[in-house]
């Protein structure tokens, strides 16, 4: 069944109603679980175990090795072709900070994008949820649950009669 299904959407009118029937499918052994609302809720992303992302420690990585290539590359040329003009040093590190700034700021954030994309799994061309008939409506007023078909408890039964059990409008079958 997990090779033709990506999972069981639930809708859920409120927020509260979401948070409660989360919170009640990880206390039943659900653990491959995603949420879908119009705006933020609060304290949802701790009920799944979104796990946060190590992009920051990425764009520290990338600063340091922007500075690094920037430096290292201008003490080269320096080394290799030294201009004395007006008797500065060979080496006058000042002279190097607007390079070594720029480059630090460009692969940080080069290297934050790419991870981001990344960890999002994007490009993405087709999310089998997107195809849920009902799934328009978690851009305006609807809250959804999404258990997906790989997790270990999944079976297209007794999970939707369970998600029905915790108070879910309408509970819909989602292919690959």
């Amino acid at each position: 069944m997990a090779d033709i299904a990506y999972g069981l959407l639930a809708e859920f009118r409120t927020p509260e109603a979401l948070m409660a029937a989360a919170r009640e499918a990880r206390e039943a052994g659900y653990r491959h679980l995603d949420a879908f609302t119009p705006f933020p809720v609060e304290g949802l992303d701790r009920i799944l175990h979104i796990p946060r992302p190590g992009i920051s420690f990425v764009g520290l990585a990338g600063a340091i090795i922007g500075a690094s290539t920037a430096l290292l590359m201008q003490l080269y040329v320096n080394y290799d072709y030294p201009l004395n003009v007006g008797g500065r040093p060979v080496y006058a590190i000042s002279a190097f900070a607007v390079v070594t700034f720029e480059l630090t700021i460009l692969f940080s954030a080069l290297s934050m994008l790419i991870a981001m994309l990344w960890q999002n799994g994007l490009p993405r061309l087709n999310y089998p949820v997107f195809g849920a008939e009902r799934f328009h409506r978690a851009s305006r007023d609807r809250f959804f649950l999404c258990v997906n078909a790989d997790d270990d408890q999944f079976s297209a039964g007794e999970t939707s009669d369970f998600l029905r059990g915790i108070g879910a409008l309408s509970v819909e079958f989602v292919p690959k």
